[in-house]
């Protein structure tokens, strides 16, 4: 046994070191998954939007109607066929439909009928002996004649609205005239007109009988009158001639009009058709895929340059691209559906919310880049970049406040306006008139301004779904008569006024350095939520001289005091208050000591374990929270001060910042040096004001 232990030794240490190894292997991948998913995003995305795009290729040559050819002389590559216009086929339909022939049919058992009842009430007739045998022969005779007369062209239930239609009898087509319609009234006149030749006694007999019986027998055939008409259209060409292989189709310099635009559209189309690419396809595709793929690296190079608490938090970037995506897959099903109207997308929702969310900076760079994406593929990408880019910086210039509703209001006007003027500089370049404006633009931009503020319910769905907070919502946690803070009112007045202390002083600390002024006074409103279970532990819901803490050991009132940090997270969330305004409770006050009860435990015994009197944390990790703490601080401390004066409030506000800086607690703030010299003199201006300090004058 005691032989095979150097053996055991060996096989175990290998083992441990293949543990070691492996342990070090999974720290490494739970490392790195972070920019795993980010690179699983950004692949994802590149190939969604490739796969949104047109499958075809892109016409490498820019034209603008009424400006010149930049380019060499262009020849024919192939032969293609010149297209027309959408509105020269709709011109051409219209022709047809106006012009239209109306097919009806001709009903013969009708007229045999007719002649059937008219017959049978001659026979009744001849049954009274006032008719010889001749007369009767002469009477059915005559009467079939006049029946087959006012048959012969037919009797309409209604006069024909044409001119010209084309009558089916027995599958043969007549083609009547206005002045050959007859209705049932024009054919009983007919009757008396034709019997008014013969004698009195065969009109007598027969005149009556025979109007009696007349009835319509040609009928409107709709569904054969539809037929032909789309036989008609069917036959419409769609080109209007050839360009053979090789023609000249414009020179260098020469202005685009009308006859030469129309063949660069035709060659244009051709060239972009996915039949005429052939194999050609996948070098499209990946031609497509680098283009966007760089457009997208410069996102992240920007996010993680300049945006770093963005780039690293995977559910903000997820985000981004998410909006990404949907502005370029609404545009592209709008491309695929109805170029004319793309503009109708409403694309400058994106810069609205990312400015929301974040900043104006950003908003902007996303907006931008999305735009030169979408340029691939919308029609004259010039005019469309253009108006985008201008329309997102007024909307990065003017969309402030949104909480505001009429703020965005007049943010969409603005925007709706650019559009339109920049439409009448466009037509004024391409026509050199303000004629044949398109209207229907004017409609459309409108409707982009409407969709727009569809912007408002956006942020609302965005907030429930990534978990991110707006100022709309900000506004709506401010209210002092909400729910929560109504109950930190009730329960812990001394702490509901000491909150508002500090976020006044924190709103103002947030102004001057350029922070998020409305994030950090919600914050503060809400940090000390926690006390509200032992409100009567804290020194400023105290209203009397019992002090609940004298009864107890220092290590119990010490947990007291830290508790009330992690109960206020329990009630936040229970609240469903936004993780941001979370952050503000678990770390305003960071891992400081409960300096009090550390200090008192410590005249008892000389081994005192810090972490008994130490805040859990974490420390603060932006600017907001970092004022939050300082603010915090002094206000709570400044209870304390007895007869304050500029000097006392002076040191006393360094002495605490001071502290704070030496625990290390904003090490891991985004706050400069110069930045907490801004929030500790906007402390002191501000506490001066409070205790309503004066020049003292001499007596």
């Amino acid at each position: 046994m005691l032989e095979d232990a150097p053996n055991f030794l060996f096989i175990f240490s290998i083992f441990g070191s293949t543990a070691q190894g492996m342990g070090k292997s999974l720290d490494n991948v739970y490392k790195h998954q972070s920019l795993a998913y980010k690179y699983f995003l950004y692949f994802i995305t590149v190939g969604l939007i490739v796969f949104f795009f047109p499958k075809g290729g892109k016409f490498k040559y820019e034209f603008q109607k009424g400006k010149p050819w930049q380019y060499e002389n262009l020849y024919a590559p192939i032969d293609f066929s010149i297209k027309k216009t959408d509105e020269e086929i709709a011109e051409e339909q219209q022709s047809l439909r106006e012009s239209k022939i109306d097919y009806y049919t001709f009903n013969a058992d009708v007229v045999a009928e007719t002649k059937a009842k008219t017959e049978e009430h001659l026979r009744r007739l001849f049954t009274t002996n006032l008719y010889s045998g001749s007369e009767q022969r002469r009477l059915l005779r005559t009467a079939g004649e006049v029946i087959d007369s006012v048959y012969a062209l037919g009797i309409f239930e209604e006069l024909p609205a044409s001119n010209t239609i084309l009558l089916l009898n027995n599958n043969a087509a007549r083609l009547l005239g206005a002045n050959s319609f007859t209705d049932v009234q024009r054919a009983k006149q007919k009757v008396s007109s034709i019997l008014s030749d013969t004698n009195g006694r065969i009109k007598s007999a027969l005149e009556r009988p025979i109007q009696r019986e007349l009835k319509p027998n040609a009928f409107f055939d709709r569904a054969l009158t539809e037929r032909a008409l789309e036989e008609e259209l069917s036959k419409i060409s769609f080109t209007r001639g050839e360009v053979s292989e090789g023609r000249l189709i414009i020179a260098k310099g020469e202005v685009v009009e009308a006859e030469n635009f129309k063949m660069l559209n035709s060659l244009k189309d051709e060239y972009e058709s996915e039949l005429w690419r052939g194999n050609n396809y996948y070098f499209i595709l990946l031609g497509y895929t680098i283009l966007v793929a760089l457009v997208l690296i410069m996102l992240f190079l920007f996010l993680k340059r300049y945006r770093k608490e963005i780039f690293q938090n995977n559910n903000k970037v997820t985000f981004i691209f998410v909006n990404i995506l949907l502005m370029v897959l609404a545009t592209t099903l709008m491309v695929k559906n109805n170029e004319n109207y793309v503009f109708v997308v409403p694309l400058c929702i994106l810069p609205l919310v990312l400015k929301n969310f974040f900043d104006a900076r950003l908003g902007l760079f996303v907006h931008v880049l999305t735009v030169l994406i979408l340029g691939f593929v919308v029609p004259n990408s010039f005019e469309y970049i253009f108006l985008q880019t201008i329309a997102g910086i007024v909307t990065i210039l003017t969309a402030s406040e949104l909480y505001k509703r009429a703020n965005l209001f007049i943010s969409v006007g603005q925007i709706t306006l650019i559009y339109i003027i920049g439409y009448f500089a466009f037509h004024a370049i391409h026509e050199g008139n303000l004629e044949n404006i398109e209207w229907i633009l004017f409609g459309i931009f409108v409707l982009n301004g409407l969709l727009t503020l569809f912007a408002q319910p956006l942020i609302y769905i965005y907030e429930k779904i990534f978990g991110l907070v707006s100022d709309v919502s900000l506004l709506e946690l401010s209210d002092t008569n909400s729910k929560l803070l109504k109950e930190l009112s009730d329960k812990a007045p001394g702490t509901f006024h000491h909150s508002l202390q500090v976020a006044n002083l924190a709103e103002a600390a947030a102004n001057e350095i350029g922070a998020n002024a409305m994030l950090v006074r919600v914050g503060a409103l809400y940090h000390d939520i926690g006390k509200m279970n032992n409100p009567t532990f804290f020194t400023e819901n105290q209203i009397t001289n019992v002090n609940p803490h004298d009864d107890l050991p220092s290590k119990e009132s010490a947990k007291i005091i830290i508790d009330h940090v992690i109960e206020g997270i329990e009630i936040a969330r229970k609240n469903n208050l936004p993780d941001r305004i979370i952050d503000f409770i678990r770390t305003h006050h960071g891992t400081t000591l409960v300096f009090y009860f550390f200090k008192k435990q410590q005249e008892l015994e000389e081994n005192v374990d810090e972490g008994d009197f130490r805040y859990p944390g974490p420390i603060p990790f932006s600017k907001e929270t970092a004022i939050l703490m300082m603010a915090d601080a002094v206000e709570a401390a400044s209870k304390s001060l007895k007869d304050p004066t500029f000097m006392i409030i002076d040191e006393f506000v360094d002495k605490i910042v001071k502290g704070q800086m030496k625990a290390n607690q904003f090490l891991n703030a985004n706050i400069t040096l110069r930045e907490i010299e801004m929030v500790k003199k906007v402390l002191k201006h501000k506490l001066t004001n409070i205790y309503h300090l004066r020049v003292e004058y001499p007596e």
